[in-house]
């Protein structure tokens, strides 16, 4: 699939422009400079054509920001990888240094370059946007990201140029679904970390400040056998110590990413061990009815002795109680440590979410333990289940069905669960019962 990259410098309206492009609020949009650090994918179609596209961070030189080195590299890699550009300008501040500096590196990418100058709002406007043919990149598209107008003739410009490719066509006839796999956590236990070290690349901005990422991005990965979206999120802390606006709308970011995965990767750091916000979010992981991974990131930072590994999990394992089973992993990102026991692991979680077990092989094993082991009689009353079978659902879940379904309380409940995981592996999954009346 094509690719077209948004740059430009801070705070010109790049991430608006990316939401409008792909039909969602996906980048986090503030009046603050500097907020888009990583870069951010998304998929546009425009008159039947797909193409990626790719938001950047604002391209400075010498500013106070800690990030900005790492900001311009990331550019430099989507200008690399993009078909396109979309240079992004603003007509108030007309043309500035850091404009005619990005017009040079554009004009030597041999890359094609749509100029886009972006806050044309009103008429009294449209005057301004002359100036921009003097970056020399042809001719300027007048456009408001905020309400959209002028977007559709700069999308019939952006689909003419890109290049027409029949194997891009058989691409995106037949796509699989591949599964999402989420890293969240608190900020700054290793999640950005983690994510370049399974890639390979410096794909997430990493610094020692916490709070670095601030959107969730997505990368594919197709890897040793693997194949999955990898979902990097912002760090999930407290509602009383989230003070920006941005920070909100990060975590805002984290959370949706987990309703939206598959598996999720819960990143713990060991030195501090499973505290009260790493809960909330396993209990988040396990509202949403996620396959969950727990790992343990900075082992390299602990004293050890024989027994510690075997502490630690009890001491884990006592905290996410009743969920025993959910595979535990201690790594360290920075030295390479068991990175891919958490690929094993997370694959393994997702063979166990979308296992589908057929209703004769269900009533085969489960009829005679409820046969063994009946329903306790409620006033009187016996109750009598009569067959069982998996619905039709992202996670697992089982209908019993039985005469007197009010009449079963929470403990039978759970031997069912129990008997269900004793006989298929379902580890790292959250199981649903419903009883239903026959």
């Amino acid at each position: 699939m094509n690719l077209v990259a948004i740059v430009g410098r801070p705070n010109v309206g790049k991430s608006t422009l990316f939401n409008r492009l792909v039909g969602m609020r996906q980048a986090i949009v503030d009046e603050t400079a500097g907020v888009t650090r990583d870069r951010h994918y998304g998929k546009c179609e425009w008159c039947g054509n797909e193409f990626s596209v790719v938001d950047t961070g604002g391209f400075t030189i010498n500013s106070d920001d800690v990030f900005e080195g790492e900001i311009r590299k990331q550019v430099m890699i989507a200008i690399e990888e993009s078909d396109l550009i979309l240079f992004v300008v603003e007509v108030e501040t007309g043309i500035t240094d850091f404009d005619a500096e990005i017009a040079d590196i554009l004009r030597r990418s041999k890359k094609p370059v749509v100029l886009a100058v972006n806050k044309v709002d009103t008429g009294d406007r449209m005057f301004g946007v002359s100036e921009f043919y003097s970056l020399g990149l042809g001719e300027p598209w007048s456009i408001s990201s905020a309400n959209g107008s002028g977007t559709g003739d700069l999308l019939d410009r952006v689909v003419e140029l890109l290049p027409k490719d029949a194997k891009i066509q058989e691409e995106q006839e037949d796509v699989p679904t591949i599964p999402h796999i989420a890293i969240v956590g608190k900020p700054n236990v290793g999640k950005s970390s983690m994510t370049n070290a399974l890639l390979g690349e410096e794909r997430n901005i990493v610094t020692p400040v916490a709070g670095t990422t601030r959107d969730s991005i997505s990368t594919y990965y197709n890897k040793f056998g693997h194949e999955f979206m990898l979902v990097d999120t912002a760090g999930v802390r407290k509602k009383a110590k989230v003070h920006e606006d941005l920070e909100f709308y990060s975590v805002m970011r984290s959370i949706r990413a987990i309703e939206n995965s598959d598996v999720c990767i819960l990143m713990v750091d060991a030195q501090s061990g499973v505290e009260a916000q790493d809960m909330a979010i396993f209990n988040l992981i396990i509202r949403n009815k996620k396959g969950c991974v727990i790992v343990v990131n900075k082992w390299d930072t602990i004293e050890k002795d024989n027994n510690t590994m075997k502490e630690y999990t009890e001491a884990i394992k006592a905290r996410i109680a009743p969920f025993n089973d959910i595979p535990i992993i201690f790594t360290s990102v920075i030295n390479k440590q068991r990175i891919m026991d958490v690929l094993n692991a997370a694959a393994r979680v997702y063979g166990n979410y979308s296992r589908r077990i057929t209703t004769s092989e269900l009533n085969d094993v489960m009829l005679p333990e409820i046969e063994n082991y009946p329903p306790p009689a409620w006033k009187g009353k016996y109750i009598k289940i009569k067959y069982v079978t998996q619905l039709p659902t992202k996670s697992p879940t089982f209908a019993f069905f039985c005469n007197l379904p009010q009449y079963i309380r929470e403990p039978y409940r759970r031997f069912l669960e129990n008997k269900l995981r004793s006989h298929f592996d379902f580890s790292g999954c959250t199981l649903q019962i419903f009883l239903r009346q026959k």
